[in-house]
Order: structure tokens, then C-alpha cells, then sequence
């Protein structure tokens, strides 16, 4: 996994297939959120999950955190990839690697004020068991973990990124604009973008889509360029 460029909260075909023609790599679909507030049902992201090219990958975003209902989730949903942003505890971890080994699991690391220690301790429990960190801001206004629209301190990440054994993946307000200066500050092994490509109305706007994939693309190269 290394310069991969991930696009959450896929809401339709339409727009999934608008994402894949612009050049992301993996789609997000965020299902089985606690407010069971979807922008997609299950079926019909299922059914564009089914419609992927080798390529792309669709990876379900969910708060689940019980084990055997991940794995028969994934099943249903035909995916071999999903990103926990819920409380999940290493032994739970522990026996999903177990009873899905090549389920491919990326684990958040959600970015507040003051709780490095606690993303230290989240990252020496946890990578034995997933394949890469994913990094989102809290809300504290709303108690929101993810799809905020709102950065986090680059240099929490930067330093997630030093001491994590396994990649990053960078989330967390990222739009056209940043995402360059976040990657070359914070050296993330990927990175996903969800509110910061929409328009007004909530879909994903194809000129941001468009401009996030190459700038994204632009740095990853020059960062590969410089450790040459």
C-alpha cells in the first residue's frame, strides 16, 4: 500500500463511477454508522462493489465493533477490505484477524486536542492485527470521528506515521487545496478525502475530485523523488 488515494462517502453509481474515471483507487461507503444515518443503502453499495474493476477496491467504513458481525458484514457485502472507526478492542482485533485473515483492516486513529498518548497505545495494541492506520479529526463541537470537514495538528500524524509499524493513511479535512502540503509535511503511506470534495448540494464535485487525484499524485511523486 503506498500512494493510494481513497474517496469516502460514496453516495451512488453515479458518482462511484465519476470517482474511478477521475482516478481514485479505493472508494469508501460508510454503512452502519451509530445514527444509521447512510447516504446508501447496503444493496445498492453492494451492487457497485460488484461493479469495480480489479483496480479499485470498495471498502466499507463502519463503527461495528464485534467481531463475527465484521466478518459476515464483509461477506454480505463482498468486500475484503474495511476501515474501524469504532472503539474495537485488541482481542476483538485479535480474533477477527483470526477468523478472517485476509480480510484487509484499517484501523483509525482519531486525532483530538491532547490524546497522543492514547493514539501511542491505540498503535502498540492494534498493529499486529490490521494493515494500516487511518488518521481522522474529532469534532468536539458534535463528538463526530470522521467526515467533519475539519484538520487535525499535521504534526500528531507526522509523528503516528515515525512510530506506527504498519502505513498511514491520512484523513481529516483534506480537500484540492491542502493535500499536497499535508502529504509532503506528514509523509502518509495514503490518503482519503470525503467532505472536502463536495459541492453544495453534498455530492462529489468532479473538478475537486479532478484536481485532489493530481495534486495528490503530484506530491506523492516528489516525496518518492527525494528519498532517491
Amino acid at each position: 500500500m503506498q500512494n493510494l488515494i481513497q474517496v469516502a462517502g460514496i453516495i451512488d453509481q453515479a458518482e462511484a463511477d465519476m470517482i474511478v474515471e477521475e482516478g481514485a483507487d479505493w472508494l469508501g461507503f460508510a454503512l452502519r454508522l451509530p445514527a444509521r444515518n447512510e447516504d446508501i443503502s447496503e444493496a445498492d453499495a453492494a451492487a457497485i462493489i460488484k461493479a469495480l474493476q480489479p483496480r479499485n477496491k470498495g471498502v466499507i467504513i463502519t463503527y461495528l465493533t464485534d467481531a463475527d458481525e465484521i466478518r459476515a458484514f464483509c461477506a454480505d457485502m463482498g468486500v475484503d477490505a474495511i476501515q474501524l472507526h469504532g472503539d474495537i478492542a485488541p482481542a476483538e482485533l485479535r480474533r477477527l484477524r483470526a477468523i478472517a485473515p485476509d480480510l484487509f483492516l484499517l484501523k483509525s486513529l482519531v486525532v483530538k486536542a491532547d490524546n497522543f498518548d492514547e493514539l501511542r497505545r491505540t498503535v502498540d495494541g492494534a498493529a499486529e492485527y490490521v494493515d494500516t492506520f487511518i488518521t481522522d479529526t474529532f469534532n468536539p463541537a458534535t463528538g463526530a470521528k470522521g467526515a467533519t470537514g475539519l484538520v487535525h495538528d499535521w504534526d500528531i500524524s507526522a509523528e503516528l506515521v515515525r512510530i506506527s509499524p504498519r502505513p498511514l493513511m491520512l484523513a481529516g479535512g483534506l480537500n484540492p487545496h491542502n493535500v499536497a502540503e499535508a502529504i509532503e509535511k506528514v509523509r502518509p503511506a495514503a490518503v482519503d478525502a470525503h467532505t472536502g470534495l463536495e459541492d453544495a448540494s453534498g455530492r462529489k464535485d468532479r473538478l475537486k475530485v479532478r484536481t485532489f487525484v493530481a495534486e495528490a499524485r503530484k506530491a506523492f511523486e516528489r516525496i518518492a523523488g527525494e528519498s532517491k
